[in-house]
């Protein structure tokens, strides 16, 4: 039985398996087999090969780890848990953002503490933009029942609207900056996500609490486990089914 996966992200990335072994510094019959008889390579060279591919290593080899040990290294990626949102250094919000050079990702129905204590943020991203980094901000539509419930939830009222509104007037300063995009989105929000490359803080949500009384992981992702993709891809997930509202214009 071969491995599909590894053969069609071998050929996304342009890539043989002879050219694939000469990379490594492997013999080519050794990564020829990687991918007609589905063996698995040593685990330093799954990392290599799942870093070269832009591949999850748990998705090139789904069978590679046993749950035993893919459950340890879930929990590595768990760098520290806050008892609330309000208990997150602000130090640390300074540094994910100053240290992001590839993406930026912010899901939230507003987020409006985000502005408020990091003064510099609206700065820091156009920087990072302008440099080549992507930046994608989701917030809740002001007008959608998921924005109408959370606010009744956290007995708030029409206030979380608002919320996103005053928002907009520190983002919507983005507008014309390349690499920057705003959507809506209408999702029931179980965590607030907030990404800065491979790391990343996720806002977890709790009935009747406002977000910054919830708890708050900080994950950093490591290859080999699917704690931190997770999280990614439910971000992706909410970002294509986003409604535009604007876009800078991309980088040439």
């Amino acid at each position: 039985m071969s491995n599909e996966r590894l053969r069609d992200a071998l050929l996304k990335a342009g890539l043989t398996t002879f050219g694939l072994a000469e990379k490594l510094g492997v013999n080519p019959k050794t990564a020829e087999r990687w991918v007609t008889l589905d063996r698995a390579p040593y685990p330093r060279h799954r990392h290599a090969i799942a870093t070269l591919l832009g591949e999850r290593e748990t998705y090139l080899w789904p069978k590679a780890l046993s749950p035993q040990r893919a459950a340890q290294v879930a929990e590595s990626e768990v760098v520290h848990i806050y008892p609330r949102r309000a208990a997150v250094p602000i130090d640390l919000w300074r540094r994910l953002i100053e240290q992001a050079t590839n993406k930026v990702g912010i899901l939230a129905y507003a987020g409006l503490f985000l502005p408020e204590q990091v003064p510099t943020l609206i700065r820091d991203l156009k920087a990072k933009a302008e440099a080549g980094a992507v930046v994608q901000i989701l917030l809740g539509d002001p007008s959608s029942e998921a924005v109408a419930r959370r606010g009744a939830e956290e007995g708030i009222g029409n206030a979380m609207a608002g919320k996103v509104h005053n928002v907009r007037a520190f983002y919507d300063k983005l507008q014309k900056t390349p690499n920057v995009a705003l959507r809506y989105h209408e999702t029931t929000l179980y965590n607030s996500i907030y990404r800065f490359d491979d790391e990343m803080l996720v806002n977890t949500h709790a009935y009747g609490f406002p977000a910054a009384h919830a708890p708050v992981l900080h994950l950093r992702r490591l290859f080999g486990s699917d704690l931190f993709d997770t999280y990614a891809d439910s971000f992706d997930r909410v970002w294509s089914s986003g409604t535009p509202e604007w876009q800078g214009p991309v980088a040439s």
